[in-house]
């Protein structure tokens, strides 16, 4: 059987970069181990192939390998994946993926898209720095929907535009950490259809001064005539107490960077106190949306925002050892963390009980469980 036209459906138009040579192995057929490899628990080229030569008769069902003179299957060595990768268009790879996150978010509609930067440390060597990748992650959903690469955190700015354009933004909420509070990367989610919540720091000093002079003169006028909204909650857990007040004013007469910003509809202030060991700090963060929407609206998207970090960041650290990837040419690695950040997706979204570790292990020894994570059940 060829390739599953449930995964193949998803790569329709991804170009086969290696036109100009032969080989036994069909273009698909190759992503299609990769996947299903790095969901098993694959770290590297080498384990891919381990992958593949393990599972010949599984990978027999739904891929077209090729068969040696004696009768006998063959399977790709890791160097035919590290070719393959190191030629692989990332961009138009990384469409290809999101179409297939989009695909298994379907119905579900991605309410919050959270975007932040990460760095491959393992990744550097000698004088080239590490790989850094700007992804999306949809917070609700636990869906990677895209990542971008760039040189390093100060090229956040470059990339994110270019990943927004990968993305289908109607309707959803879009949060980015400091870097990303820019006015083009504002106007651009609003005309792709979604709203922004960015926090407002150092790096926009005066969008920061105004924020907070209409603050100062709201409170001085002690909030009459004026439409805000607050929201507290507060958090126990592991030794530590944190509380956090949130005031948003929607009646933005009188700032001046009003109309810079594409469709500013709120601007806010976000009151953190932490408890940890008797030990209290307080700290005071601003911020800005498009959408007209509670308090407690805006507080839950800044606090999901983090969850790139703890449940996307975290497991490709953890469960995939991400950091230690030693893959060093700039190509190669964005593709394979392409896959790593589809194989999560998948495994995040199957129901069964376990953790992301637990099912890549189980998947390695359960080729049925392996098929309902790749959708082929």
């Amino acid at each position: 059987m060829a390739t599953d036209l449930r995964f193949r459906i998803h790569f329709f138009n991804l170009a086969d970069p290696r036109r100009a040579e032969r080989s036994p192995y069909l273009f698909l057929d190759l992503i299609f181990i990769a996947v299903a490899a790095t969901v098993a628990g694959a770290q590297d080229f080498g384990q891919i192939a381990l992958f593949a030569s393990k599972r010949k008769a599984w990978l027999a069902r739904f891929c077209r390998l090729p068969v040696d003179e004696q009768g006998q299957t063959r399977t790709p060595c890791p160097d035919t994946f590290e070719r393959l990768f190191k030629r692989l268009n990332p961009r138009h790879f990384a469409r290809c993926l999101a179409n297939w996150s989009a695909a298994l978010a379907e119905g579900l509609g991605l309410a919050h898209i959270a975007i932040d930067g990460k760095a491959l440390r393992g990744s550097a060597d000698g004088a080239l720095r590490a790989l850094h990748l700007v992804s999306a992650w949809a917070t609700a959903n636990r869906l990677s929907l895209g990542c971008v690469a760039c040189q390093e955190k100060s090229n956040e700015i470059t990339a994110i535009p270019k990943l927004l354009q990968m993305l289908e933004l109607e309707g959803a909420l879009v949060s980015i950490d400091a870097m990303g509070t820019q006015r083009a990367i504002a106007k651009q989610i609003v005309e792709q259809g979604g709203d922004y919540v960015l926090p407002v720091k150092a790096n926009q000093e005066g969008l920061q001064q105004d924020i907070q002079a209409l603050f100062d003169r709201v409170v001085q006028e002690g909030f009459e005539g004026v439409r805000f909204d607050q929201f507290e909650s507060e958090e126990h857990g592991h030794g530590r107490l944190e509380r956090r007040e949130y005031m948003v004013l929607y009646d933005l007469e009188g700032m001046v960077q009003k109309d810079r910003w594409e469709a500013l509809a709120a601007v806010g202030l976000c009151m953190r106190e932490r408890e940890i060991d008797g030990k209290l700090t307080q700290e005071e963060h601003y911020f800005i949306g498009s959408r007209d929407m509670p308090a407690e609206g805006y507080g839950k998207a800044l606090r999901e925002h983090w969850g790139i970090e703890n449940t996307c960041h975290w497991s490709l650290d953890v469960a995939f050892r991400e950091d230690h990837s030693r893959v060093a040419d700039r190509t190669a690695g964005v593709n394979l963390a392409l896959i790593r950040r589809l194989a999560l997706s998948l495994i995040k979204n199957h129901k069964g009980k376990g953790s992301v570790a637990q099912k890549r292990y189980a998947a390695a020894m359960d080729t049925d469980l392996l098929e309902m994570i790749l959708g082929l059940r």
